[in-house]
């Protein structure tokens, strides 16, 4: 990136913290950190550097990120605001902050000295009067913070079992270097294990998103094929257990198990439901809370009845989350902690930080594994990842999920195509459709809206549902929502989820299980019709 692009981002970073009513009183400076790191940061860090969860001193910090999409020059670049318990900026927040930058009149540069970010821990730049900068390092915090989750000692004991072995991505993004320190210097696991984890300022030309199409490389080497399923023409017991991978900030992950995808959703769902095997859960009793966001598949909600754990569905988007989870502390209210919370998109997380963190995922899953092995001796087959899952789905049933991606759509016809819905099936009377020739019948549509219990606000618009019935009775839905909706085109997300109770039909792909209802769904919204798409750009 050339000089003149690094002046405009330092000016950025010095517009916004002025307009923040000088929230941020002196500037931390590091050469990269992920996501994360820079949540747990703002939540820990004191004036000599330590400091447990909740004795922060910072008011906010900035994110400079890329995050899950292309970086580089004349790519994907974004600032991002976290508040003072480390969750994103919520509408309060960047509606005063975008109220103030219509007040601005004049701007001030600053012409500070050059500031070595090699230099040691601790040293500090004064800039100005009240601005200093000092250097810290980017991971003691964050790993403190891992280690208040996970026992590190149990996890280096089981990545010494025989049998186990483990493939990370980094995706050359910034959870690339902190993955290196944890599952590496920490756990004492091989080198062998990480790929792809140095930093890249354009994370070396590949898209760094977590899923099935742009971890294509970690994929294959899981035993995978491009949709998921298992490749049949290799031996699972020559691939390494756990599979896993971060994206460009390093809050988002993918698991995965000797030829076997986990979807985020399953994967939320199992961590709930194993919160036994997780200490940051199991040393207070369980979970107090969960939540995700409402595209993100109904397994959650199964687990959380059963355990009796409160759970709440969330417009998209991590702001909600942190309400809930920042609940006591921010609104005196209920405490919903300890709390797991997720996305659809590859975004776990809890309350030990207040955003997605794909290492802590990573760590869970590896727990879960942990516990499951441990009457497991030298020279017996480990319990794998498929082991678990299926266990799972057998008590609580499968529920097939996948996401459809309909990429620079014209505008126009995007907005055609939610027109139709809301007109026809929201609005409309959707009693005298016909069940379709599979068996696939809608049951209604509802356009999806959001009252938080914690601050009573309102959100609306956030997505429309068909909700159907399948022959065999059980339930299934697709969600649309639009993204994107400027001169470059639209976004269409169709969201397929169906229920599966019967234990001898949860060995299907995904795709394939889900092929009725995708061609019921697109067929009643005209996809082809309105947008000329006879297939989506991506599906994961």
């Amino acid at each position: 990136m050339d000089s003149s692009k690094w002046v405009s981002i330092s000016f950025a970073c010095i517009c916004i913290a002025q307009l923040t009513y000088s929230l941020i009183y002196s500037y931390i400076s590091y050469r990269i950190m992920s996501t994360p790191a820079v949540s747990a940061v703002i939540r820990r860090r004191k004036a000599d550097g330590g400091g447990e969860d909740g004795e922060g001193i910072a008011k906010g910090g900035i994110v400079l990120t890329a995050s899950h999409n292309p970086g580089g020059p004349g790519e994907d670049f974004g600032i991002k605001y976290n508040e003072g318990l480390g969750q994103p900026a919520g509408e309060e927040f960047t509606d005063a902050l975008y109220d103030k930058t219509l007040e601005i009149s004049s701007y001030k540069s600053l012409n500070s000295p050059d500031i070595d970010l090699s230099a040691s821990i601790g040293t500090q730049y004064q800039l100005t009067s009240t601005s200093t900068v000092t250097i810290i390092d980017p991971f003691e915090i964050y790993l403190n913070t891992l280690k208040s989750c996970f026992d590190f000692d149990q996890l280096r004991k089981f990545g010494a079992k025989e049998g186990f072995s483990m493939l990370f991505d980094g995706m050359h993004g910034a959870g690339g270097p902190f993955a290196k320190r944890v599952l590496i210097d920490e756990l004492g696991l091989p080198e062998s294990t990480v790929m792809r984890c140095n930093p890249l300022s354009d994370f070396g030309g590949c898209h760094p998103d977590p899923n099935l199409t742009y971890a294509s490389e970690l994929v294959k080497k899981m035993g995978l094929l491009p949709d998921g399923s298992a490749d049949t023409s290799l031996d699972t017991s020559t691939l390494p257990a756990l599979g896993a991978a971060n994206d460009g900030d390093g809050d988002r992950n993918l698991i995965a198990g000797a030829g076997f995808f986990v979807t985020p959703s399953d994967s939320m769902a199992l961590i709930a439901d194993n919160w036994e095997s997780i200490p940051q859960f199991a040393r207070v009793g369980g979970l107090n809370g969960v939540a995700r966001s409402m595209p993100s598949s109904a397994a959650l909600d199964v687990v959380a009845e059963a355990r009796d754990i409160p759970c709440f569905v969330t417009p998209t988007g991590w702001k909600f989350f942190g309400n809930l989870m920042s609940s006591k502390e921010s609104f005196d209210g209920k405490d919903y902690g300890p709390f797991l919370c997720g996305e659809e998109s590859f975004g776990t997380g809890s309350d030990h930080v207040r955003e997605k963190d794909g290492l802590w995922a990573v760590l869970a899953w590896m727990s879960i594994l942990s516990k499951a092995n441990e009457e497991i001796g030298d020279g017996e087959a480990l319990v794998g990842v498929a082991d678990i899952v299926t266990k799972h789905w057998a008590k609580y049933g499968r529920h097939y999920y996948c996401r459809y991606d309909y990429e620079g759509v014209d505008s126009d016809d995007a907005n055609k195509v939610m027109d139709t819905i809301r007109e026809s099936f929201v609005n409309g009377d959707t009693s005298s459709i016909a069940v379709s020739d599979s068996g696939v019948k809608l049951v209604n549509a509802v356009e999806f809206g959001y009252t938080d219990p914690v601050d009573g606000s309102q959100t609306s618009n956030q997505g429309l549902i068909l909700n159907f019935e399948l022959s065999s009775g059980d339930p299934a839905r697709a969600v649309f929502r639009l993204s994107g909706t400027g001169s470059s085109g639209a976004t269409i997300r169709m969201y397929l989820e169906q229920f599966e109770k019967d234990p001898t039909k949860h060995d299907k792909s995904a795709p394939l299980a889900l092929m009725d209802l995708a061609e019921e769904a697109l067929n009643l919204v005209q996809m082809e019709k309105l947008t000329g798409r006879d297939a989506p750009t991506v599906i994961t």
